[in-house]
């Protein structure tokens, strides 16, 4: 049957090959057995739960959280010439009844859903009517607590087990490390399922983070150069992303805004466009991305920290799914750290969900402060060790230097001693660097012996030294007396000189390194067929109501340029080209590239 799968590969999703386990994974699933899927973001997860209902009798089951991913999976696997169709609360009463009826005549291949909805008593009902042949759980992370988007809708998919006996289960995910699969095991009541790991790594994306300043000059200076390219912003409040959206639009770049705030209908529309044109930024919360598969996303940008490294990676890996040269930036201050433990503190979860959240943060912040490689230290997280630099993050292009931080972090707790750890970041930096202010006048700091004593250092580099020794578990934020810092029992052994203290030093970011605004490289001499390309997609891509890279990613179209080829049979030769989009788009593109003659051929 292996064979048959290769020829569907080829034929309808146009790969010539399998990548990593996904031959594994489909070959598990044909045979009956339960399976957990790790991949990272434009690995190829759809792919294993989408082409073995091509292969049997009865319809595969898609769990997925998020309308648009619904959406778009189903528009884009339509493309494909493969019947799949959603049950969500967009559908007219009429639609709803036209995709029940699909399912009871055996008409579809695949049926997205989301876990509410499957869960309902006349749903599952209805479903069990009718020939099953695979249960996909997508973004299966949100089934635990110790993931990063833990969701209680998903608790409840353990009765597919009792309700669709002998039907393997397939649960898939981007991200989680070893204690979060576990669970996803044990509460998705999986049978001994086989575990496909594949690596975590994006080569493609470079890592880049810097202390926050100037937040808005930062972004413009990582900006510079990329107009016309398709990117995220992430921002923690509605505010800020309204303001960032504005600011952004007054520099000529075409940035919309994205948050719950929005209406229904205007969250759509940006949501659209960003799909359906090129070059647009979103600047969103983090309630944009999940369910978007939009593949020529050049860079993330954060100008607020996420919640753990699970979020950060998720949200960075929708970065370059289309495995072109892409950018996640981030940039981070002591105020987001005080924020994020507020948050946690103030959740409505139990004290082991806080605790759960709060050693979260530790990783994340951990990982902002790291002085080797980035993506070794990201990828240890997720419990794949690897050895050397990698050669593509801001520590391994310009490494931070480190200095002996001791005394300067004893004059540091010395002063948060003796204004009796009731106080701020702000307020015991002023009294270290011996600023005449009417606090410090107020409470007579000014008579301190720690007065003064850090004058020689400027606000940013106590504020770089405060992070780090939050970090390493010196220091803490005591939310409960509005933000003071205090001492942990951790710094008695550094106030008595028994610890030997080295931070990193912060130093002036380096100018970030553009990315090409046109994937890979393109001559001078092919830039004419490159546009010519793109206006065809365009064009069709407009016709069919669909996004430009549902009819070919840019990478196809950059392999047209490379091999140029001449007939259907040559055009089919090309990855991302199947039978069903080669009848319907193929002589467009040949009539394209048979009017721009120069260049290799395939031979």
């Amino acid at each position: 049957m292996i064979e048959r799968a290769r020829q569907i590969l080829h034929e309808t999703f146009g790969y010539l090959e399998f990548r990593g386990h996904q031959q594994q994974v489909i070959e598990c699933a044909l045979a009956g057995k339960d399976s957990l899927v790790l991949m990272p973001t434009g690995g190829g997860k759809s792919l294993c739960y989408q082409l073995p209902p091509l292969l049997q009798d009865g319809m595969a089951i898609v769990v997925s959280p998020l309308i648009a991913l619904m959406q778009d999976q189903v528009s884009a696997l339509r493309q494909l010439g493969v019947n799949a169709a959603y049950l969500n609360s967009t559908l007219t009463a009429e639609a709803h009844n036209q995709v029940m009826r699909q399912i009871y005549d055996g008409d579809l291949d695949l049926l997205y859903i989301a876990p509410e909805r499957l869960l309902q008593e006349n749903t599952l009902q209805r479903l069990v009517q009718v020939p099953i042949s695979l249960i996909a759980i997508d973004e299966a992370h949100c089934v635990s607590q110790w993931g990063h988007d833990f969701r209680v809708d998903y608790l409840g998919l353990h009765v597919l087990k009792q309700a669709f006996p002998g039907v393997p289960r397939m649960a898939l995910t981007a991200t989680a490390n070893e204690r979060t699969r576990e669970e996803i095991v044990l509460r998705l009541a999986l049978d001994s399922p086989q575990i496909f790991v594949s690596s975590f790594d994006r080569p493609n994306i470079r890592y880049a983070v810097q202390p926050k300043g100037d937040a808005k000059a930062q972004l413009a200076g990582f900006l510079e150069g990329r107009t016309g390219q398709a990117g995220i912003v992430y921002c923690m409040s509605r505010n800020r992303v309204d303001g960032i959206a504005a600011w952004l639009s007054g520099r000529g770049f075409d940035a919309l805004p994205y948050h719950a705030g929005l209406s229904a209908a205007e969250r759509s529309t940006n949501q659209h466009r960003f799909l359906y044109e090129e070059g647009v930024i979103i600047v969103a919360t983090i309630a944009f991305g999940m369910g978007i598969d939009k593949p020529d996303v050049r860079f993330v940008a954060h100008l607020d920290l996420p919640k753990s490294l699970e979020s950060y990676y998720q949200e960075t890996g929708r970065a370059g799914r289309d495995g072109q040269p892409s950018d996640a930036w981030l940039v981070y201050g002591l105020q987001d750290v005080m924020r994020i433990v507020k948050m946690v503190q103030e959740s409505d979860g139990n004290e082991q969900h806080k605790r759960i959240e709060r050693s979260k943060i530790d990783s994340l912040l951990g990982w902002c402060e790291a002085t080797t490689c980035r993506r070794r230290s990201l990828l240890n997280y997720f419990g794949e060790y690897t050895e050397g630099a990698c050669g593509n993050c801001d520590i391994c292009s310009n490494p931070p230097r480190t200095w002996d931080a001791t005394q300067d972090a004893q004059k540091l707790l010395s002063c948060i001693y003796r204004t009796g750890q009731r106080f701020g970041s702000g307020h015991v930096i002023d009294v270290l660097r011996g600023k005449d202010t009417a606090k410090v006048r107020q409470f007579g700091h000014q008579q301190l012996s720690t007065y003064g004593i850090g004058e020689g250092r400027s606000d940013q580099q106590w504020r770089s030294m405060l992070r780090q020794l939050i970090v390493q578990d010196y220091l803490w934020v005591n939310d409960a007396q509005y933000g003071a810092i205090q001492l942990t029992e951790r710094a008695r052994g550094l106030l008595k000189g028994e610890i030997k203290l080295f931070l990193r030093e912060d130093m002036e970011a380096a100018k970030p390194a553009r990315t090409k605004k046109v994937p890979k490289e393109v001559s001078d001499d092919d830039r004419a067929l490159w546009e010519a390309l793109k206006r065809c997609r365009s064009q069709l891509a407009e016709a069919q109501g669909v996004p430009p890279f549902h009819i070919f990613h840019d990478a196809t179209l950059m392999e047209m340029i490379q091999y140029r080829p001449g007939d259907a049979g040559e055009l089919l030769t090309l990855n991302g080209v199947g039978q069903v989009k080669l009848e319907r788009y193929g002589q467009q593109f040949l009539s394209v590239l048979a009017s721009h003659q120069q260049g290799p051929v395939l031979n």
